[in-house]
């Protein structure tokens, strides 16, 4: 028996994003920001507004990812944020 983290029970069975298949993995941020906000939007599994559910699944990549993460991938996703702030109209 496969031995799953926590984390990817999160991932798979909270309230908080529908995401689409290998968005984390996209080379372009903003591609990743437009397929979170898609999901933010589209999503019947979110809580809060779109803003905050899309940031939060990111943020919650991110900090699971940790050491693991490439510096290349961590700045990538970094300005994945940015673009999707900007997607929103937010600074």
């Amino acid at each position: 028996m496969t031995q799953h983290k926590w984390s990817h029970e999160v991932t798979e069975h909270s309230d908080a994003l529908d995401l689409e298949r290998g968005v984390f993995t996209m080379d372009d941020p903003k591609a990743i920001a437009q397929s979170l906000k898609r999901s933010a939007e589209h999503s019947t599994r979110r809580k809060g507004t779109p803003l905050q559910s899309a940031m939060g699944m990111l943020t919650f990549y991110i900090n699971r990812a940790g050491d693991n993460l490439s510096k290349r991938d961590h700045e990538k996703l970094e300005k994945a944020k940015e673009e999707l702030r900007a997607l929103f109209g937010k600074k």
